[in-house]
């Protein structure tokens, strides 16, 4: 009898680059002349999953992003996962914005991803796995069939593949 082989389709953020990269924004910020005065900063609530941004004006939030973005980008962070909220006013005539981190694939974009890979007609089991997805077949080259395809498509959002087994 030939085994089954399978992978999980997972969208993961590491909470400690995050973390990482906000502290080298920060410090970046401190010493440009642009932000002097401005009192910005920048918080990760790992809990949450969720970035407060705070500075003077709406100008400088999205500098702040853009610098964020970058420090981001260099850790080989997946920016796709990193959902920027509408710029809010704050107390003492400040600006704030939310920027959400997707941890995990929705069940909306399961969904599609599903129903993309049976529309292909790939010979595979795929199914939802909490906030990640299972695929399973008894062909490896299957398998990879159905990784180059997830990988070209796009779900607003990075793929990882890991748990083969």
């Amino acid at each position: 009898m030939a085994s089954e082989y399978s992978f999980d389709v997972v969208s993961k953020v590491d909470g400690n680059l995050v973390d990482e990269a906000i502290s080298i924004a920060m410090k970046e910020i401190v010493n440009r002349y642009d932000f002097r005065g401005s009192d910005s900063d920048i918080k990760f609530d790992k809990k949450t999953n969720v970035i407060q941004m705070f500075s003077a004006d709406e100008y400088k939030i999205k500098a702040l992003f853009d610098v964020l973005l970058t420090k981001l980008a260099k850790r080989n962070l997946p920016l796709k996962n990193f959902k920027p909220q509408k710029i809010e006013n704050s107390l003492g005539g400040k600006v704030k914005q939310q920027v959400t981190v997707q941890q995990g694939i929705p069940q909306d974009k399961a969904k599609e991803m599903i129903k993309a890979v049976k529309e292909k007609k790939f010979k595979v089991n795929i199914s939802i796995q909490g906030d990640s997805l299972r695929v399973s077949s008894k062909s490896k080259d299957e398998l990879q069939n159905v990784m180059s395809f997830l990988r070209g498509g796009d779900y607003g959002l990075s793929l990882q593949f890991d748990n083969f087994r």
